[in-house]
């Protein structure tokens, strides 16, 4: 059997942000339908000068695909010492019933369109019909992957943004008004950007509270990104007190995302959980149910958004004939 090797320029080429909104409803669909088997990741963190490689595994039954991601970041002195990136990503991909390695390809984009389309995702399900205007805390390159995947399923009118460096929120309201034509309004504060909010997007590497309770409008939808492990936070514990949550995975959630906090804190019990946007994709649960709710979406990623979303551009690669085939078994 051969092994398909694609580059990251291929990859680029192979997929489309509504594409991978596809392909991660397809993920939430079949983890919350026991399709899928996800271990917990492993990570490694190397001595200084350098950072960290997570492992990420999972198989799904549907496409009797496994896939594993390699993902690092923080080796900062990488370019000028290695010529190559800080942060780089791999991903193989084996067919379940061989367990033949059908393919390598580049994978740091892969993370950055799944992350983005599973916001535009809970949009799609949790958000009010009517929302105009998304809040954005935070303005890196997720903020903008998040806008990229919300503008393919709904009308965007206006995005309040804020960060702590005001050059990287600058830069982010020319490039979001110069590659997508919508108006950015700079805030001058967290609270005075989150008031205006019809969708509350949260990517930050926070470490507490950056967004009070009392600041959001009956009816906000929150995306909230940033918090993927222990350590991190971006919301106030209380704002999940009278909230609709809904979880990515309620396993993760719990442990490692913006959910742990209000838990922690005793401010909810897990029963409080609505549930995984899986079971709302499936029909086993509603979305939202009337324009005053507050629904919090806690997106801490899973393995099996990267094994859809790769699968997809395998197939794509196939079709198209892109990509260098090897053989290990010759």
């Amino acid at each position: 059997m051969k092994t398909l090797l694609l580059k990251k320029e291929e990859v680029s080429r192979l997929i489309c942000m509504r594409e991978v909104i596809g392909t991660v409803e397809e993920a939430y669909r079949a983890f919350s339908g026991n399709q899928v088997v996800q271990p917990g990741y492993i990570g490694i963190h190397l001595p200084p000068p350098g950072g960290e490689i997570d492992f990420k595994l999972g198989y799904c039954k549907s496409n009797e695909i496994i896939s594993m991601k390699a993902s690092s970041g923080g080796f900062i002195n990488n370019p000028e010492s290695h010529g190559v990136p800080s942060g780089m990503g791999t991903i193989l991909l084996f067919d379940a019933r061989s367990c033949a390695l059908i393919c390598v390809m580049e994978g740091s984009l892969i993370t950055g369109l799944r992350t983005g389309a599973s916001g535009a995702v809970s949009v799609k399900v949790l958000a009010r019909k009517n929302a105009k205007s998304i809040t954005s805390i935070g303005t890196g390159n997720q903020a903008r992957m998040q806008i990229r995947a919300i503008k393919e399923i709904m009308d965007v009118e206006v995005i309040h943004a804020w960060d702590s460096n005001p050059d990287t929120l600058s830069k982010y309201k020319t490039d979001i008004e110069t590659e997508l034509g919508i108006p950015v309004v700079m805030a001058d504060s967290k609270k005075e950007a989150v008031k205006q909010a019809d969708i509350l997007i949260t990517t930050t590497r926070g470490k507490g509270s950056l967004v009070e309770a009392d600041w959001v409008k009956p009816g906000t939808h929150i995306v909230a990104i940033g918090t993927d492990q222990q350590g991190k936070q971006e919301l106030d514990p209380e704002l999940f007190r009278n909230a609709k949550i809904v979880n990515d995975s309620i396993e993760q959630c719990i442990e490692k995302g913006e959910t742990w906090h209000p838990l922690n804190s005793n401010i909810i019990t897990k029963d409080d959980i609505h549930g995984e946007i899986g079971e709302i994709l499936l029909g086993r649960k509603p979305g939202r149910e009337n324009d005053q709710e507050i629904t919090i979406f806690d997106s801490t990623g899973m393995a099996v958004q990267d094994n859809t979303t790769s699968t997809k551009i395998y197939q794509n690669a196939i079709e198209s004939q892109t990509g260098t085939f090897f053989e290990f078994f010759e």
